[in-house]
């Protein structure tokens, strides 16, 4: 063979050899591009899962009035919610619990100057006198004459609270503050005065002085 064709000979397999060489890398970067794709692919499921199953439970800890789903407080038998909404609505509020312990409220509130009402009150009035820090005595007809006096002495003799019946809940009465309830079944028992000494005007109060008195 002459110099000349063995020249173009060797020419032809090395173009050939870099033909392969590119074709190998080609598939290569195909491999780690697939690689990478199924990768962020995962990640993203899994993310996404993660965050189905985080807001599902935030979806199970509350209703139109917000919050937490209910922890146990300080008193025995009391529950807690937190992070309720404060925005004032001119219409119905749905309120997870019954009486509602806070959320979203008409802008004028319930009487709560030591005030004994004789009929159901409006719910989002009565919420909107939570957040001014009165505690809501509730009771329903099971409720005897005795401990309905009771309560009547120590709602009237306590500004920052109220007092009316309330047929839909589960216990005979219900002392309820912003994000704080506690079931009793008696005007007697002790936590009904470590209930008001504890929340009227408490800690848990948004707004801390507001009136209770509704303006004329």
């Amino acid at each position: 063979m002459s110099s000349r064709a063995k020249a173009k000979d060797e020419a032809r397999r090395a173009r050939v050899a870099e033909m392969r060489r590119a074709e190998l890398a080609r598939k290569r970067r195909i491999q780690i591009i697939s690689v990478v794709s199924v990768t962020v692919l995962v990640v993203a499921v899994i993310v996404g899962a993660v965050a189905l199953t985080a807001g599902s439970n935030d979806d199970d800890s509350g209703g139109g009035g917000g919050g937490e789903q209910a922890q146990a407080g300080d008193i025995r038998g009391e529950k807690v919610w937190e992070d309720l909404g404060r925005t004032h609505v001119s219409g119905d509020v749905e309120y997870p619990q019954s009486p509602p312990v806070g959320g979203d409220h008409h802008q004028i509130w319930a009487d709560c100057d030591g005030t004994v009402h004789d009929e159901e009150l409006v719910e989002e009035e009565a919420v909107h006198s939570l957040e001014h820090g009165a505690v809501w005595v509730t009771y329903t007809d099971q409720v005897g004459d005795k401990d309905v006096q009771e309560l009547t002495d120590r709602v009237s003799s306590t500004p920052y609270s109220m007092m009316s019946p309330y047929q839909d809940q589960t216990s005979p009465i219900t002392l309820t503050a912003w994000g704080h309830q506690l079931g009793v079944d008696s005007a007697s028992d002790p936590r009904v005065k470590e209930f008001f000494k504890t929340y009227v005007q408490g800690e848990q109060t948004p707004e801390v002085g507001a009136a209770c008195t509704v303006p004329q």
